[in-house]
């Protein structure tokens, strides 16, 4: 579904992507983690277009995301991305959030959209929010809210920014527990995030960066049952125990 071949990026003189290697099948979930800074956020940008890379080559379900040509709104309507601030419109009510780009990329006429909008609010667990603005719901639910949101666009995938970052301890769960139901139910999902219990439930394989590099990319239990790297020792020594 996605892959991701010898990918660099630099910020002018800064290198913040080195030779990122890594693949997704069909139905999987990997985790990204490591430091701050050490381009996770980057890496999952590239893969729908959001930052441009120098070097490497990612593809998407056969398409080629740095191709010249290469119709970007389309692809990015096809990969749905929460980011750890949730990007909502403020506004709009939850339910015209969640019909915009089905009404404006999709081209559903707006009973179509709310329909959808609705069957979403209802599987996130808040049916009953539509009618109010992200100002009158607290950040776990202004989340649910977005991942609904990227959910309407039918997605073939899902990147999730860091999605629970932004968000006080009692509302991480409330979050994290839909993303499982996800997880579970099939879809392809790259998660950069530190939540490590979320890691161990439902990742496929975990994806360790540090330095702009890949340094460790192994199935769940191999990560953390025996990081074979220093760097990622360290981590989880450090993750794990706090």
């Amino acid at each position: 579904m996605i892959t991701v071949d010898k990918v660099s990026k630099w910020f002018g003189d800064f290198q913040v992507l080195d030779k990122c290697s890594t693949r997704v099948a069909k139905g999987e979930v990997v985790v990204i983690c490591g430091p701050s800074g050490s381009g996770k956020s980057t890496l999952i940008k590239c893969i729908n277009g959001l930052e441009p890379f120098q070097q490497g080559a990612i593809t998407v379900n056969g398409i080629s995301v740095g191709a010249e040509g290469t119709n970007l709104p389309k692809l990015r309507a096809s990969i749905g991305m929460v980011f750890q601030n949730f990007e909502l419109f403020p506004h709009m009510t939850v339910l015209d959030n969640i019909c915009l780009a089905q009404t404006k990329v999709l081209n559903r006429n707006r009973a179509e959209a709310g329909e959808r909008a609705m069957q979403l609010l209802n599987r996130v667990g808040l049916a009953d929010q539509a009618p109010k603005h992200p100002a009158q719901l607290s950040g776990g639910q202004q989340q649910r809210v977005a991942i609904a949101r990227a959910l309407a666009m039918d997605p073939i995938a899902m990147l999730f920014d860091e999605p629970t970052s932004a968000l006080d301890p009692e509302m991480i769960n409330e979050v994290l527990d839909v993303m499982v139901k996800l997880a579970l139910e099939g879809m392809t999902m790259m998660v950069v995030t530190h939540e490590m219990g979320f890691a161990r439930k439902v990742a496929d394989r975990v994806v360790f960066m540090d330095g702009g590099r890949i340094e460790e990319d192994a199935k769940t239990d191999e990560f953390f049952g025996a990081p074979r790297g220093e760097r990622a020792q360290m981590f989880l020594s450090k993750i794990l125990t706090h």
